[in-house]
């Protein structure tokens, strides 16, 4: 069923649809504009909770743009699909860069557009990398921010099967082929910990890139990318809440997102401080990339400030700022 413009209305496709907006806001500074773009009772899933008012999304962009007044952002990717014949879902990958410095990080928003309006949001970004940049103490960081603990879908257990609804509701099954490879990998190696699997997903000259600006290249590096995470929570899984696939030269091709919950109790390695013994639950988004049935490439991202947060919560360290939900 192809897609009603009022979905997109005034542009002239979704990818039009999020670059253009996103400038607006971000760029243009045109804030006031997300009261025409998100309705009243908009949700949106940040790395802090979730918030369900659109003045709480007008005041956290506020703080956010002017405590960063010198960088700005672009399009990396954007990842859609339809949500009936009047909504999309969107993955925008956006790379931030200071105007003047090679200093950047990378953020990834998934958008649930109805009608031309925001109604849903899972928002992830890499404040580590500015924390490791500019040589700030990163428990320190994470302790003056408040986990307020989410609301909504993301509470309920995850989709029976993310092929066919997600989170964001039915979605078509478009591009079966790469779909069923990326959740195959992800079953495969992040669940059941076949670790030597990696070269049956992965061309050999893999690249991930994920949080602290990291790089990681070949089979090996990818094995031990995943290790240092799983370390720490030894008994943790990874839920898929969401799919959206595409296919767009502009973009290299076939690209697959991922909207993942990862739970696991803070048991194992302490690389976030003192074991609390007690669960996370983590918000991420991989973004994948394939050629010839094959992952060439991920983008994969979580807050992990926020989740340091969640921990120090845990531990009973009590936050001495507000939390930032958007």
């Amino acid at each position: 069923m192809p897609l009603d413009p009022v979905a997109y209305r005034p542009y002239q496709d979704p990818d039009d649809f999020i670059r253009e907006v996103t400038d607006l806001i971000w760029v243009d500074r045109s804030i006031s504009f997300i009261r025409d773009n998100y309705e009243p009772d908009s949700i949106v899933h940040g790395a802090y909770g979730t918030s369900t008012t659109r003045e709480e999304v007008i005041q956290g962009t506020l703080m956010r743009i002017s405590a960063t007044p010198d960088r700005t952002g672009q399009a990396e990717d954007v990842i859609w699909e339809a949500r009936g014949d009047d909504a999309f879902l969107s993955s925008h990958l956006v790379f931030s860069g200071h105007l003047q410095t090679s200093e950047y990080s990378r953020t990834i928003a998934n958008c649930l557009y109805r009608r031309g309006r925001m109604v849903e949001e899972w928002v992830v970004r890499d404040t580590l990398a500015g924390a490791l940049l500019h040589g700030v103490d990163v428990e320190e960081l994470a302790r003056v921010q408040a986990f307020r603990g989410y609301q909504g879908s993301w509470t309920e257990a995850a989709p029976a099967d993310p092929i066919a609804v997600g989170d964001s509701g039915p979605r078509p099954d478009d591009h079966h082929a790469e779909v069923s490879t990326v959740l195959e990998m992800i079953q495969t190696i992040w669940n059941e910990r076949d670790l030597q699997k990696v070269e049956k997903f992965f061309e050999r000259d893999l690249t991930l890139l994920t949080v602290g600006n990291r790089i990681v290249i070949r089979p090996e590096g990818y094995r031990r990318a995943l290790l240092r995470l799983l370390e720490s929570f030894p008994g943790g899984r990874f839920e898929i809440r969401d799919i959206q696939a595409h296919y767009d030269v502009r973009y290299a091709g076939h690209r697959v997102a991922v909207t993942w919950k990862f739970v696991g109790d803070y048991t194992g390695v302490p690389n976030y401080g003192p074991l609390t013994g007690q669960p996370v639950d983590l918000l991420g988004i991989s973004q994948f990339t394939l050629h010839n049935g094959a992952i060439v490439k991920e983008v994969r991202l979580w807050d992990d400030i926020a989740l340091r947060a969640q921990i120090a919560a845990a531990r009973g360290d009590e936050p001495v700022g507000p939390s930032n939900i958007y």
